[in-house]
């Protein structure tokens, strides 16, 4: 559906878009906020509007108990459906919780998952920059629009994750840092991610919010030990006394989520499964032409097939389950011949 045609059925009929009739029969239209959103989808490639019934919304998010109903995405949309894992913790970490963040990341990204966080300073940051030095996929869920900055020293990096991750937001891109965003933006840190880690938590720490959630959504929670002076992680001590597994390395994480990395591919299988025969005819021999046995980035793809870049993403999904290619920082690889 393009953006004239959503236009269209809002002022018109809106009784065919593709929302539940209890949600229409409740929904006040504010044609402003619709047209200001329309118009930011409009204006740049890279911009996104992400509905619960869209086959790209993450399937992990939507099983939250209040998933948001629409996502602002900037970036590369495929990010939305890599296996993730959030990092978390202080504003004000050591030098040593920063090395920690840096260092799972980097090896978290190394085995394919995406690293999400909320591109606070501390801990948020340092596990964005690692992921990203080594081209791996990483996303951040901002407490504002996807246009604002905040903090504005993370200018450089809110550039360097659109250009291979994504910026996520379920507020209007224009709006601003409200402190009463952050805490409810924590949902989505935690319900986009098979696990969230925390590293370096004080007991009052914001980062235990997302702990808290995670547990709520049934995600594992993971916590890194530190030293019990100075109160830099009693938070995470707390978190381990009440049943977080006890993080010394990343093999302690990926160990954790190896059986629900597998159920994530599932769901993204059911929920992205197209019965048209002629689409699903596999191995997509066209599109499986596109890829290259190195890493061939998705833009490639989707050029060389001539598909657009959601059908793209939904076969390569498939060609992946089939074992016909491998999603790997930067793109795909293929496996095997046809």
């Amino acid at each position: 559906m393009d953006v004239e045609e959503i236009r269209q059925r809002l002022e018109f009929e809106p009784q065919a878009l593709p929302l539940p009739a209890s949600l229409l029969a409740k929904c006040h239209i504010d044609f402003n906020k619709v047209e200001q959103a329309l118009t930011w989808l409009d204006s740049q490639p890279n911009h996104y509007i992400v509905t619960l019934s869209d086959p790209l919304y993450p399937p992990l998010l939507a099983q939250i108990s209040d998933p948001p109903q629409v996502l602002f995405v900037k970036g590369s949309i495929e990010s939305l459906v890599l296996p993730s894992v959030a990092i978390v913790g202080s504003r004000n970490a050591s030098r040593g919780g920063l090395d920690m963040a840096a260092d799972l990341a980097r090896h978290l990204a190394s085995q394919g998952f995406a690293i999400t966080s909320g591109m606070a300073t501390g801990i948020d940051g340092a596990a964005h920059k690692a992921t990203l030095a080594v081209n791996g996929t990483t996303m951040a869920v901002l407490g504002c629009g996807v246009e604002c900055i905040y903090p504005k020293r993370h200018l450089n990096l809110y550039q360097d994750i659109i250009n291979t991750g994504c910026v996520i937001s379920e507020y209007w891109p224009d709006i601003g840092p409200f402190a009463g965003n952050f805490p409810r933006r924590n949902r989505i840190v935690s319900g986009l991610s098979l696990g969230t880690v925390v590293v370096e938590a004080s007991r009052k720490s914001g980062s235990l919010i997302s702990a808290r959630l995670a547990m709520e959504q049934n995600r594992e929670v993971f916590a890194v030990p530190g030293s019990v002076l100075g109160g830099y992680s009693q938070g995470c001590h707390d978190l381990i006394k009440n049943g977080a597994k006890l993080v010394e390395s990343a093999a302690d994480i990926i160990e954790e989520l190896s059986c629900l990395s597998d159920y994530h591919l599932e769901q993204l299988h059911l929920r992205h499964h197209i019965q048209d025969n002629a689409i699903c005819d596999l191995p997509f021999h066209p599109l499986l032409a596109s890829v290259g046995y190195e890493t061939t980035a998705v833009d490639a793809v989707v050029e060389d097939s001539g598909k657009p870049i959601d059908l793209v993403l939904i076969q390569m999904l498939e060609l992946e389950l089939q074992g016909w290619v491998a999603a790997v920082p930067g793109g795909y690889v293929r496996l095997k011949r046809s």
